[in-house]
């Protein structure tokens, strides 16, 4: 993967992804299942990071805490 490529996951198209493949000795596939779980965690901790930035401005109250 080109640096572009590292930090903006998001341009990577089919042909990349076929270059990527081949380039590292995996199938597309791979390739696939590598990028979904790269924006999984991408999502989980930008909700780790906002959840502590209402917790740090009082905003987020627990459930079971009444």
């Amino acid at each position: 993967m080109t640096k572009q490529e590292r930090q903006n996951p998001s341009i990577i198209n089919a042909s990349r992804k076929k270059r990527i493949a081949a380039g590292s000795g995996t199938k597309i596939q791979d390739v696939n299942k590598l990028l979904s779980g790269f924006e999984q965690a991408r999502k989980m901790m930008k909700q780790f990071s906002d959840m502590q930035k209402n917790m740090k401005k009082g905003k987020f109250k627990f459930p079971f805490f009444k």
